[in-house]
């Protein structure tokens, strides 16, 4: 019997084990037992009584098991949960339970002594004040947070790490004879060897030097130390990459739907290296569009179980710093033979689709493929043909400008179709950072979508909703991508304030559809309060995520989502490549299937926690970079738009997407508190306002490039 099902069978084994366990305590007849006392009721073997001591533990870890003070095991109490314990720089923290829309709030003298990120058993708390629920930590069930990245200030026989992330609230005592020889100004990792209590600080020790806090570099080498990006990689996984063909091999060929004579391109940045999707496009004898979207088969080259697939499944997602880009893949891979470079063959899976008209898909078809793309084209250039009508760009390309135009007619034919359904497209703009060759932010401005990237975009969407939909139907295991609904106490709330405003959107129930968001959205542009309801209204949707249920996609207002179309930086993608070519190749039998019933709930959960894990580390190191950009800007003034409103200050955002922090002690003249029901900074006396969405002149009054904390003041409020 092969590993593979080795597991399978434990899994399914300790699954049985579980469930029984937990039906037991919730036996009405039940009564509490110690772990040996069960292992003896249940009948587990001496061979066994290690797994079954594990099992138990990790119940009481996912909360649904309690320990008594005696040490025996309990059901839950109804007012008890588990979650993930996140801290704040003012000693509070916030909750977050699996399944629960808000999180709950852990005042300060009821954290128990967790740390971030630890897994806690909370208590609910009567009589909560305010609308968040209160409650206590009374037990934590483990530590999540193992080392620490920070600063080195050194004392006379010891030091302190300053932690560069404000939640863990508290620096770390490390001995001098553990400090590795750090000095004041060190970046270092510090591996925690105590959490500390009431009266003592949390102890560590030095793990890595990551060097000064001013050398080139060591501010991102400190994000990607402090989420734990895994950088390298292992010996395992650089042998089996080595093994991985340069070219596409004539085995693999075999059985697949030769496009190499398909005129197509891909369509990408300049910079992009990691090329996997490529597109093509003609009208048929009929006159009706037949789309091509090409993906790299990377499945083909990373095995299932395999080394580079359990690095990959680690990983989760390729993460896209200011400065590098940590890949989810070898670079053999993800810019070698899975890339869809210019003219060489490459394996591909292609969702060929015929669109009539009025942008609905007729008919499709999803083969695998072996391609060869003509030309490597960037958004500047595309946008150059179709938008500046550059007659230089038109005559390099001019065998490819007639697709490109067909392209803009039938990109547009499909967004129109998407936004008479109901989608809810918001454009805030995203940054693009320049760096100069020590990694020093020499420019930022909004990343502008253009005619090509919008083509890009709604050409990966149709074909990601087609393959979705197409295996809804096949009622076969599967990863969608799924925006659940909002939540109607933040909809009716959105509701009663842009009432203010004399708008209206219809609910049914506490519920609404997409399209109700999409028609305010629609009535408030270029109006004063656009900026307002747009923010409000993005702060009302939930975040989507990775699901094994196909649940609809709330924001594109479609039934049926997945990713499908970035196996090279996507683990969902790459897990439903395999699906996918297992049902095409008629593989899909019984015990496959089960497999994957079983495998996909860990790999949407994954996925889901590691994209969010590389979302929060792009965030910060753009915060960084922007924070650097704006110490050569102090003193200066520019005009903003109130981009959030907190009970300790105004956020104005710049032109160039700069988001830097009026704190509420630098308003001068008046007491000013945040009134939450309105969005507004409010002063006492004088009924002065600050709204969301306002323009504000600010003059900037001090930058923190290692915080990643920018400071603005009222220019009327310098002090002469």
């Amino acid at each position: 019997m092969d590993l593979e099902r080795v597991l399978q069978k434990q899994n399914a084994e300790d699954k049985r084990r579980s469930e029984l366990i937990c039906e037991l305590v919730s036996d009405a007849m039940y009564i509490p037992m110690k772990e040996k006392e069960m292992a003896a009721f249940m009948q587990v073997s001496r061979e066994e009584r290690e797994d079954f001591r594990r099992l138990l533990q990790e119940l009481v870890s996912e909360g649904r098991l309690q320990t008594t003070t005696q040490g025996k095991y309990i059901k839950p109490q109804d007012n008890r949960l588990a979650g993930i314990y996140s801290g704040t720089a003012r000693g509070f923290g916030f909750v977050e339970v699996e399944g629960m829309e808000q999180d709950l709030y852990i005042p300060e003298d009821r954290r128990g002594g967790a740390f971030h990120q630890d897994r806690v058993l909370v208590e609910l708390l009567p009589g909560s004040q305010g609308r968040r629920q209160e409650a206590c930590v009374v037990k934590i069930l483990e530590r999540g947070m193992k080392q620490v990245v920070g600063t080195w200030e050194a004392c006379d026989n010891f030091g302190f790490v300053i932690p560069d992330s404000n939640k863990v609230g508290t620096d770390i005592f490390v001995p001098l004879e553990r400090s590795k020889g750090a000095v004041t100004g060190h970046k270092v990792v510090v591996e925690l060897t105590s959490y500390g209590d009431e009266k003592h600080k949390p102890e560590g020790k030095v793990t890595k030097i990551l060097g000064h806090i001013n050398d080139p570099g060591v501010d991102i080498l400190s994000v990607v130390n402090r989420f734990e990006l895994p950088v390298e990689f292992g010996e395992k996984v650089m042998h089996q990459t080595d093994r991985v063909p340069e070219q596409v091999q004539e085995a693999d060929r075999q059985g697949r739907l030769d496009l190499t004579g398909l005129q197509m391109v891909t369509i990408d940045g300049e910079d992009a290296k990691d090329l996997d999707d490529a597109v093509s496009l003609y009208l048929d004898e009929a006159g009706r569009y037949r789309l091509g979207v090409h993906i790299a088969d990377v499945s083909n080259y990373v095995q299932e179980n395999s080394a580079l697939d359990w690095e990959a499944l680690k990983r989760g997602t390729s993460v896209y710093l200011v400065d590098r880009v940590i890949p989810m893949l070898p670079h053999k891979l993800s810019n070698g033979i899975c890339s869809l470079n210019e003219g060489v063959d490459r394996l591909a899976l292609s969702c060929l689709m015929t669109i009539d008209h009025k942008g609905e898909v007729t008919d499709y078809e999803i083969v695998e493929t072996v391609i060869c793309v003509d030309r490597r084209m960037s958004y500047t250039s595309v946008k150059k043909i179709l938008e500046d009508k550059d007659e230089e760009e038109r005559r390099k390309y001019a065998e490819l400008v007639p697709m490109f135009e067909l392209m803009e007619e039938l990109a547009a034919l499909l967004r129109k179709r998407r936004h008479k359904r109901g989608a809810v497209d918001f454009d805030f703009a995203e940054s693009k950072i320049s760096l100069d060759g020590e990694g020093h932010p020499t420019e930022i401005k909004p990343y502008e979508r253009n005619v090509a990237t919008k083509i890009i975009e709604d050409f990966m969407l149709i074909a990601n909703e087609t393959v979705a939909q197409h295996f809804f139907w096949l009622d076969l295991p599967f990863v969608y991508r799924t925006h659940e609904k909002p939540d109607p106490e933040k909809i009716m709330k959105l509701s009663a304030f842009i009432h203010n405003f004399g708008y209206h959107v219809k609910l049914t129930g506490e519920e609404i559809h997409p399209k109700e968001l999409q028609k305010l959205l629609d009535k408030i542009a270029d109006t004063e309060e656009e900026m307002l309801i747009s923010r409000l209204t993005l702060r009302s949707m939930k975040r989507a995520r990775y699901t094994v249920e196909c649940s609809g996609h709330f924001g594109l207002a479609c039934q049926y989502y997945c990713h499908f179309t970035s196996p090279i930086r996507r683990y969902p993608d790459l897990q439903i490549h395999r699906i996918i070519k297992d049902q095409l190749r008629g593989r899909l039998h019984e015990e496959r299937i089960v497999h994957y019933t079983e495998r996909l709930p860990e790999v949407a959960k994954h996925s889901s926690k590691m994209e969010r894990r590389a979302d929060e580390a792009e965030r910060e190191t753009d915060k960084m970079k922007k924070a650097e950009y704006m110490v050569a800007h102090i003193g200066e003034i520019y005009e903003g738009v109130i981009s959030s409103i907190t009970q300790w200050g105004i956020y104005v955002e710049l032109p160039n997407t700069v988001e830097g922090l009026i704190h509420v002690s630098t308003l001068e003249g008046d007491f000013f508190y945040y009134n939450e029901e309105t969005y507004e900074m409010v002063g006492r006396d004088s009924g002065k306002t600050f709204k969301l969405g306002q323009r504000i002149t600010i003059q900037v009054k001090g930058a923190d490039r290692l915080a990643g904390a920018v400071d603005f003041m009222l220019p009327e409020d310098i002090m002469e």
